[in-house]
């Protein structure tokens, strides 16, 4: 089976084929057919907006799939049943089961070769999931969308996230033609829920829903109106760091409530309003349980680790960022949200990125705001070494120490840390997994 670790380079570079995963589904008797589900494409802040939405299904008492990717520290978060993660026994299980019938297809001629890390990941959830009776799923695109392993259900809701420049070896190389690949999750005639953002992805996105016969579900009104520094902003959205929230009222379902999400940073109010608008429409569609109240409390409970998570100063060490942005877009919300919560602080990055990430962009983003880069390499074969960050990042002038060990990154961090400073550790979510795993931070 999967060692319970991260996703390496195991996959081969066959062409994608939803046709091949179909023949893989037929024959485990179609499970994603066997519960409804919500479908979740964008760029970034899929998986947020797929955590805060499942924990207001699940607050509305209905029992709520989700699968997410990749994951921080075990291969089970992926796969999660009103919170919790997939047993290790369930997960052999149904892996042995899986794997044993895509060797006997490959055998028979019916698949030409053994389906993908994802698209065996994909199949143990949709029958997890199915086996357990949810009620609703909630499921988070790998990437891309029209090709991708999720994209054979037939979602109640399709929501798209903010589109961005990522991936491009396989999306494409302008954001429109990534939104190309975004919007295969839209239906003929179903609802897709989404928000105004750049240009060329809005034109493809209203394009499609108006060649589709699609149902627009607007998540504007859930957008809080206001201006970021205003005397309004300031009272609803200073987030507290005693409890590490943001608080703000907005009218859901006829009544007000107070949003209090633990999912710190501007950007997320986007994604929270992505997840109310969806929740409204299934409302709409006759899911039972879902209320304002209920939807105040998801909100309020979502945990969706490593994205601008705060660890508190503590033993010896100072207070720690950590947050998964491994594309310029999510440096550039990286930033805003330093910027609005540390503008007087001084900051020590510990950086570490895949090589095919867009390295340079990103150091010029962030690197900026920091007194001092530790350059590092997480434990995958994909990532970059210390001395390419330092190439990619050479025009920023910023100070970089090279420390080719994790955990050595993380001490002379702490070494180099004076009275305020805060270590803000990013670049990748496998560095921020492995992080969160050396100091034991909740995930």
């Amino acid at each position: 089976m999967f060692a319970l670790g991260h996703e390496l380079a195991q996959t081969p570079s066959h062409k994608f084929d939803l046709d091949h995963m179909r023949v893989l589904l037929q024959k485990l008797d179609h499970p994603e057919r066997r519960f409804p589900s919500v479908l979740i494409a964008g760029t970034n802040g899929k998986g947020s907006t797929a955590a805060t939405l499942a924990s207001i299904l699940r607050a509305s008492g209905l029992k709520t799939g989700l699968y997410t990717s990749p994951h921080l520290v075990r291969i089970n978060e992926r796969i999660r049943i009103n919170g919790a993660e997939i047993s290790d026994d369930n997960f052999t299980e149904l892996h042995g089961r899986i794997d044993r019938l895509a060797e006997t297809l490959v055998d028979t001629l019916e698949l030409p070769w053994h389906p993908s890390f994802f698209e065996m990941m994909t199949a143990i959830a949709f029958e997890h999931f199915a086996r357990e009776q949810v009620d609703l799923a909630v499921l988070e695109v790998g990437m891309g969308g029209r090709l991708d392993a999720t994209n054979v259900v037939e979602p109640r809701v399709s929501v798209i996230t903010d589109i961005s420049l990522d991936h491009q070896k396989y999306l494409g190389n302008t954001v429109g033609e990534i939104a190309r690949e975004k919007v295969g999750v839209i239906r003929s005639g179903g609802a897709v829920v989404t928000l105004p953002q750049q240009p060329e992805a809005n034109d493809v996105i209203g394009n499609t829903i108006l060649d589709l016969g699609a149902r627009a579900v607007n998540a504007v009104p859930y957008v809080p109106p206001v201006s970021p520094g205003s005397a309004e902003y300031l009272a609803h959205f200073k987030s507290d760091s005693s409890t590490q929230v943001y608080r703000y009222p907005l009218q859901v379902l006829g009544e007000q409530i107070l949003v209090e999400t633990p999912l710190l940073g501007r950007h997320q109010l986007r994604n929270v309003a992505l997840a109310i608008a969806a929740a409204v429409e299934l409302n709409a569609q006759g899911f039972a349980g879902i209320t304002s109240a209920s939807i105040e409390t998801g909100i309020r409970e979502t945990n969706w680790p490593g994205r601008f998570q705060l660890l508190p100063a503590r033993m010896g060490w100072p207070e720690i960022v950590i947050d998964v942005a491994h594309n310029p877009a999510g440096a550039w919300a990286l930033r805003s949200a330093l910027s609005e919560r540390y503008e007087d602080r001084p900051l020590i990055f510990v950086f570490g990125a895949m090589r095919d990430k867009a390295i340079s962009e990103m150091a010029e983003i962030l690197f900026p705001l920091a007194d001092r880069v530790i350059a590092t390499r997480p434990e995958n074969p994909r990532a970059a070494s210390p001395e390419e960050i330092q190439t990619a990042a050479s025009r920023t002038g910023a100070e970089i120490e090279l420390v080719e060990d994790v955990q050595r990154a993380l001490e002379r961090a702490r070494e180099l840390s004076g009275d305020g400073t805060v270590i803000v550790v990013t670049g990748s979510i496998y560095l921020v997994g492995e992080v969160m795993e050396k100091i034991g931070a909740r995930i």
